[in-house]
């Protein structure tokens, strides 16, 4: 099974969205995990808990309008959202959604915050995967919480939590490889840039040496990227680097990355 493990729709509100272009670029994968967004570049702060609520509410149509592909995490910023927080349960059973995803970069707050630890305590009881978008976006993105080695913290205190470092955590990849290696429910989001060639072996390599291979997840990032780019830049970059006397990634192993069960890795019901 191809499971596309990072997408965002476009708009919030399902009735301003138009959902071809999402719906053709997941055509090639088999599920689709869709995070909930407020907006590219956009601080979550300036997010209201009602607006919160929508944005939740609309992708909870959006998936439950196109179940058989599509599965979606909750967004809830815990230093402002106490009503997401106390009512984890409630609120993303009522809305079908199946994991939760956290922007700490751009809503300004440590991963290990003490109310950002009790809605983990909540998320692993609930058994729901939680989702870490912790890549700074422009200016408005805090650096100092977007190193992956904070996450450590978090993997120690909830053994059991299912975490997904989003975009390898970039831009510091190491901390990302080193966590991968240490704790055994931690999982990365390997989305890539097509034709971005060297900087996808360099990735993919040292996972491959580290032997952390079995711990990356496919993802496109869409509206980033494609899907089915992705899966072409992946299979590809050997064949660009032929002749260049480096070392290479198997195939087999390449294609363990884009065929993994990540649903049954992250413990969600297909």
């Amino acid at each position: 099974m191809v499971v596309d493990c990072h997408t965002h729709i476009r708009s919030a509100s399902v009735e301003n969205l138009d959902a071809s272009e999402h719906l053709g670029a997941a055509d090639v994968v088999d599920k689709c995990i869709v995070l909930a967004s407020y907006g590219y570049g956009e601080p979550a702060r300036t997010v209201s808990d009602d607006a919160t609520e929508q944005i939740n509410k609309h992708l909870s149509q959006y998936v439950e309008r196109y179940k058989q592909k599509m599965i979606g995490f909750a967004f809830i910023d815990p230093l402002t959202d106490s009503v997401g927080v106390k009512n984890l349960n409630a609120s993303t059973e009522k809305l079908g959604l199946k994991g939760l995803v956290l922007y700490c970069s751009q809503s300004a707050f440590h991963p290990a915050h003490t109310r950002a630890m009790r809605l983990y305590e909540s998320a692993q009881d609930l058994h729901l995967p939680v989702f870490f978008h912790n890549t700074p976006v422009g200016q408005r993105g805090f650096l100092e919480y977007a190193y992956p080695f904070l996450l450590d913290e978090v993997a120690r205190t909830f053994p059991e939590l299912k975490i997904i470092v989003g975009n390898m955590g970039f831009p510091f990849y190491e901390q990302t490889l080193c966590l991968l290696a240490k704790h055994k429910n931690v999982f990365a989001d390997l989305s890539v840039k097509p034709g971005n060639v060297w900087h996808i072996y360099n990735i993919v390599i040292s996972a491959y040496e580290q032997g952390v291979m079995d711990k990356l997840l496919f993802g496109s990032a869409f509206p980033a990227a494609k899907a089915e780019d992705c899966m072409e830049s992946l299979f590809g970059f050997n064949k660009l680097l032929t002749g260049a006397d480096l070392p290479v990634v198997p195939r087999s192993a390449i294609q363990s990355i884009i065929e993994r069960e990540t649903l049954k890795l992250l413990g969600i019901e297909k």
